[in-house]
């Protein structure tokens, strides 16, 4: 982990060489340029005061009836082990007025990044309302206007959206050193968050609800660790999780290797759900069961085979091709060894166009088709930003009503790079150990088919891995058609919906 690097100064008593009336004119001296050094540094932190909470009623139709809700914009202050503030976290909250609470269960919802503020949750997924992002077809320019959500989750339990530190309107009180430290390494980040949801619960009066965490991409690499530190850390029992396109095994999802063969195993699942989608075919057991089970079984010893056996690596060679689409003398030539940038890139090579790793049939035009490195954005990525943003932020300040000064950061790619990685501490330990605690804990994980991001069969083979109590009826793989972020069609969205109510309903 990333230490912070403490500098020291030395000052030399020269004053002692110096007549008494210097000395004292030095100490003055010295006073001084220290009362002017805090103060500067005082400046630099004189940061406008962030509003106080607003709310504003609002109703929307979620599963076929209207549901009045409560949307809150708040903050929640971050101390440090000596009570000095060092950074606001800001939150919106979707609450049903005129229930008890603590029989309604309340939702927190991390997305991921690390960098990414909850908005593609929050307007996307489970929020009341949504904004339309993350199908083909939509554009940056497209009005960022917010419609009723029917796939929201507002019905079966209130919503918190946090924005971790750098993102969204949240925002660090403490100089780079200090942040970088506090908020933007993988202990630091699971430590101050979990802070975070008992500061809510105990500022809301809600202990008493059950509770549960939503996690997407780096939010699933979240929400088991957040899961196990609350229980053990907070004293704060969670009912359940789920698992949005987790990114839940860093080490295996990690760059590919010349010797083993688990990365292709995990991308080519999404890469043939891509190809058989685009056939027209719908994705299920039938066409991905298949595909499954030969790279359980022969693909395994093919590839250890190596590229010196030749009859190997032409079986493994004519196999990937045909569930990829891709050209056979191109898939022949890489040994049956098809890289993410390469799929991406050929599936439609001649019509011009990209598909992002996020869903493969999300598409744009190739800036360069003519270049022989790729030379382009995720089309899905740089797709999102800016209806996300525009809807945010209206909604923010105009129909809640809280009114801002800051830049709002939909996904921050200044936290990106200053994260401290550390993929040596896999969740997948915590989130054997939260429900190994608490028999009643419910997990879901749920993904996409088409994600190459964080591909579904990774988390696939982690619940195949997990003892008898973490199987069955504890933890439950849901797949649906689509990608990263299959909920942006409709109909994943309402099964995801389903799934999840159901979860819920069982548990409380």
């Amino acid at each position: 982990m990333r230490r912070a690097k403490l500098a020291f100064g030395l000052l030399l008593a020269t004053s002692a060489l110096l007549p008494a009336t210097q000395a004292l004119q030095a100490a003055d001296e010295k006073a001084s340029a220290n009362s002017a050094s805090k103060a500067e540094t005082a400046s630099e932190d004189a940061l406008p005061p962030l509003p106080e909470d607003a709310s504003v009623r609002q109703s929307a139709v979620i599963g076929g009836k209207s549901v009045s809700y409560t949307a809150t914009v708040g903050t929640i202050p971050v101390h440090d082990a000596k009570g000095k503030l060092i950074g606001e976290v800001v939150y919106t909250a979707y609450t049903l007025p005129g229930k008890q609470a603590e029989n309604r269960p309340v939702t927190f919802a991390f997305n991921g990044g690390p960098g990414a503020a909850s908005v593609y949750l929050n307007l996307g997924a489970i929020g009341p309302k949504r904004v339309a992002f993350g199908a083909q077809g939509d554009s940056p320019s497209d009005p960022a206007v917010l419609q009723d959500n029917p796939n929201s989750w507002l019905d079966f339990t209130d919503l918190v959206f946090i924005d971790p530190i750098g993102t969204g309107f949240s925002r660090s009180r403490a100089d780079e050193e200090t942040t970088n430290a506090e908020f933007y390494a993988a202990d630091a980040d699971i430590h101050y968050l979990s802070r975070v949801i008992y500061d809510w619960l105990v500022k809301e009066e809600r202990l008493a609800s059950p509770k549960y965490l939503t996690g997407e991409s780096y939010g699933g690499y979240r929400v088991p660790r957040l899961a196990y530190y609350l229980q053990t850390q907070i004293g704060i029992g969670v009912n359940g999780m789920v698992l949005v396109s987790p990114y839940l095994d860093p080490a295996a999802i990690g760059d590919d290797t010349a010797l083993s063969p688990l990365p292709w195993m995990l991308n080519y699942p999404a890469m043939a759900a891509g190809h058989f989608e685009r056939q027209g075919q719908h994705l299920d057991e039938s066409n991905m069961g298949p595909v499954e089970e030969y790279l359980r079984t022969q693909f395994l010893a093919d590839f250890i085979a190596g590229p010196r056996d030749k009859a190997a690596t032409a079986r493994l060679s004519a196999r990937v091709a045909e569930f990829t689409g891709l050209d056979p003398e191109l898939v022949q030539r890489m040994d049956g060894r098809i890289d993410i940038g390469t799929y991406l890139r050929e599936i439609r090579r001649t019509q011009g166009l990209v598909g992002s790793v996020y869903d493969s049939n999300f598409t744009a035009y190739d800036p360069f088709p003519a270049s022989s490195r790729a030379q382009y954005n995720d089309p899905l990525l740089t797709t999102l930003i800016a209806p996300t943003t525009s809807a945010m932020v209206d909604f923010v300040t105009r129909q809640v009503g809280w009114k801002v000064n800051a830049r709002y950061n939909a996904l921050s790619y200044e936290v990106n790079r200053a994260w401290d990685r550390d993929n040596t501490d896999s969740p997948v330990q915590d989130l054997r150990k939260a429900i190994a605690i608490d028999p009643k804990m419910s997990v879901d994980i749920v993904h996409g088919w088409d994600d190459l991001s964080c591909p579904y069969f990774a988390s696939q083979l982690i619940i195949d891995q997990m003892p008898d109590f973490g199987q069955a009826s504890r933890v439950n793989l849901h797949k649906y058609p689509g990608g990263h972020m299959f909920y942006s069609r409709l109909d994943s969205g309402a099964a995801m919906r389903r799934d999840i109510l159901e979860s819920y309903a069982k548990r409380n």
